[in-house]
């Protein structure tokens, strides 16, 4: 596979990790404040979010990371509605850098 595939390929991955955990977000962010919810789902339905809801989306990720790679005697295992590794974080945080946020 050529680096041009490669790329592609990495893109596509960080793309499914986002449209993975992008309705955990949402649905969270609607719990706690509505206007925000309704104003970052109608950014993502149109494919472009506000640097707002892109920065909120970073940092719910950040915090979210579910899945630590530690095991039961090193750390914690944080449960939530999706499992989000720190790799999962890295690629929103990639996906999101790609798009012109800043992360």
């Amino acid at each position: 596979m050529d680096s041009r595939n490669e790329q592609q390929s990495a893109m596509a991955d960080e793309r499914a990790v986002v449209e993975r955990l992008v309705p955990a977000w949402l649905a969270e962010t609607e719990r706690h404040d509505a206007a925000a919810a309704r104003e970052a789902r109608a950014g993502w339905e149109r494919g472009s979010l506000s640097d707002r809801a892109a920065a909120d989306l970073a940092h719910w990720v950040t915090a979210r990371v579910t899945d630590t790679g530690f095991n039961e005697d090193e750390g914690p295992w944080v449960d939530g509605p999706v499992r989000i590794t720190p790799a999962d974080k890295d690629a929103v945080h990639r996906w999101l850098g790609a798009r012109g946020y800043t992360v």
